[in-house]
C-alpha cells in the first residue's frame, strides 16, 4: 500500500470516524433517562445533553478531534503524515518535522506579504542569510537519506533567523487559534444565516410527514434569505407554492410563543378564500381532493399511549402527501377565511391536532406575513425514538418527497399509500381567487 492510500485511510479514520464513534458513546453515556429530574449544575448540564443529542454529539465530536489531533504523530500510520509523506523519519522527530515544513511555508508566505516592509526594516545582510538557512533546511527536508542530526542543526538556525528577522511580522499561535476558530464561527454563523438551517421538530403537528424528533435541514435560499436585525430579505421569491413545507418564525404576538420557530403545509395564498371542513381545505370554492388510506394506530412521543385516526393522502399541485384525523377531533366547519397580500396560511398535517392558520390570533385565525418566512423543508438528517435511540430508516427521508410511514407500519397502510398515489386526480390546483 503506497503513501497516499495511507493518508487517504489515516484521515478520515482519525478524525471523522473515531471522533464520531466517540462523540455518540459520550452522549449514549451520560445522556439520563427521559423522567430525569436535574437537582445540580451537573444534572442541569446531563439534562440538557439528552434534550439536545445532535449539538452535544458535535460538541464531544470537536473535543475528540482535538485530543487526537494534539496526538496525532503518536497515532498509527502516522509515519505518512510529513509534508514530502517521509516514512524514515523517526518517531520522535516526526513534529519537528511537520513544523519545518510549516516554518518554511511561513517564511516564504511572509516575504511574499510583507516584502516591501522587510526590504526597508531588514537588511540585506540579514535578508540573504535568512534565504540561505530557508534553503538549507528545504534541501534537508528533501535529502534521500533522512540525516536526523544535519535536519535538526538546519532547523534550529531556520528557526532562530525567521523569528529574529521576520518575528514583528508573525502572528503568535494564540492568535492563530483565535482567527481559525472565529472564521470557521463565521463560515457556519454566514451558512446558517443564509443558506442552510437545522431544526428540530419538537411536536406532533405534522405526524405523519414528520415524526416527534426528526431533525431536519431547511433551505434558507429557496425564498430568499432574511439579512439578520435588518429584516431584509435578498433576492425574494414569493410566496411559497401549494403544498410546501416552510419553517417561519410564529406570527402571533401571543408572547408565549413570541420568536419560536413553527413548521407547516402551505395551503392558501394571498386572495384565496379558504374553509377547513372537519380537517379538508376548500380553497376558493374547491375543496382539495383526498383519498382514504386506512386507520392508523401510532404513538405521539409516549410508546405506551396509543392514539388512533384516519389517514389520508391530499394532493396539491405537485405534491402527494399524509394527512391524519385523530379520532375525537373537531369535525365542524371553520372558516372561510380570506388570506391577505403578503402572507401565507398553513395547516399541519396532523389536522386535528395542530395549532396552525385556523388557531392565531385568539381563534380568529391568520397567515404568515412573508417576512417571516425562513425557509423550505428540505430532508431529515437525524431521527430518534422515545428511547433515544437512531431511528435509521428516517435518515436522509425527503421530506418533500414520496409519503411514507414509520418502518413498523401495517402492510395493508402501506398498500394503501401506493392505491392513492395510483390514483391521483388530473386537477390538483385551485381555481384563481376572484378579483376584487
Amino acid at each position: 500500500m503506497n503513501a497516499k492510500t495511507y493518508r487517504f485511510i489515516f484521515w478520515p479514520l482519525w478524525f471523522v470516524l473515531v471522533p464520531g464513534i466517540l462523540g455518540y458513546l459520550t452522549v449514549a453515556l451520560i445522556a439520563p433517562s427521559s423522567d430525569y429530574v436535574p437537582t445540580s449544575v451537573l444534572g442541569s448540564f446531563l439534562s440538557l445533553v439528552r434534550d439536545q443529542r445532535i449539538p452535544a454529539i458535535i460538541v464531544f465530536f470537536a473535543a475528540y478531534e482535538m485530543v487526537l489531533y494534539r496526538y496525532r504523530h503518536q497515532l498509527p500510520f502516522s509515519a505518512y503524515l510529513g509534508s514530502s509523506a517521509r516514512i524514515d523519519v523517526p518517531r520522535e522527530l516526526r513534529r519537528e518535522f511537520e513544523a519545518a515544513a510549516q516554518l518554511i511555508e511561513e517564511s516564504d508566505r511572509l516575504l511574499r506579504r510583507n516584502r516591501a516592509a522587510i526590504e526597508r526594516q531588514v537588511p540585506q545582510s540579514a535578508r540573504e542569510e535568512l534565504a540561505e538557512a530557508v534553503e538549507a533546511l528545504r534541501d534537508e527536508i528533501d535529502r534521500p537519506k533522512f540525516d536526523p542530526s544535519a535536519f535538526g542543526a538546519a532547523h534550529e538556525r531556520a528557526d532562530g533567523l525567521v523569528h529574529r528577522h521576520l518575528g514583528r511580522w508573525q502572528k503568535s499561535e494564540l492568535r492563530e487559534y483565535v482567527e481559525s476558530i472565529a472564521v470557521a464561527m463565521g463560515v457556519a454563523l454566514m451558512l446558517r444565516a443564509f443558506v442552510v438551517e437545522a431544526f428540530k421538530i419538537p411536536s406532533g403537528s405534522m405526524l405523519p410527514t414528520l415524526q416527534i424528533q426528526d431533525h431536519i435541514f431547511v433551505n434558507k435560499l429557496t425564498y430568499g434569505p432574511v439579512i439578520p436585525l435588518l429584516n431584509y430579505r435578498v433576492l425574494p421569491n414569493l410566496p411559497p407554492k401549494r403544498g410546501d413545507i416552510i419553517v417561519f418564525e410564529y406570527p402571533d404576538p401571543n408572547p408565549r410563543n413570541e420568536r419560536q420557530d413553527f413548521i407547516k403545509r402551505v395551503i392558501a395564498l394571498q386572495g384565496d378564500t379558504l374553509e377547513v371542513d372537519g380537517g379538508h381545505p376548500i380553497i376558493n370554492g374547491w375543496r382539495v381532493p383526498s383519498c382514504s388510506v386506512g386507520n392508523y394506530r401510532f404513538s405521539e412521543g409516549n410508546p405506551n399511549y396509543e392514539k388512533r385516526g384516519e389517514l389520508f393522502i391530499e394532493y396539491l399541485g405537485e405534491y402527494s402527501y399524509l394527512t391524519l384525523f385523530e379520532d375525537n377531533g373537531f369535525s365542524g366547519k371553520q372558516g372561510p377565511y380570506q388570506v391577505k397580500p403578503g402572507e401565507t396560511w398553513v395547516l399541519g398535517d396532523n389536522r386535528n391536532n395542530s395549532s396552525d392558520s385556523r388557531a392565531w390570533f385568539n381563534g380568529r385565525g391568520g397567515g404568515v406575513p412573508d417576512a417571516n418566512i425562513k425557509g423550505r423543508a428540505m430532508f431529515v438528517w437525524a431521527s430518534f425514538g422515545a428511547d433515544t435511540s437512531i431511528t435509521w430508516d428516517r435518515i436522509f427521508t425527503n421530506v418533500l418527497g414520496k409519503p411514507r410511514l414509520p418502518k413498523e407500519a401495517p402492510a395493508e397502510l402501506v398498500a394503501g399509500i401506493e392505491r392513492c398515489l395510483a390514483e391521483r386526480p388530473a386537477q390538483t390546483l385551485p381555481p384563481p381567487a376572484p378579483a376584487n
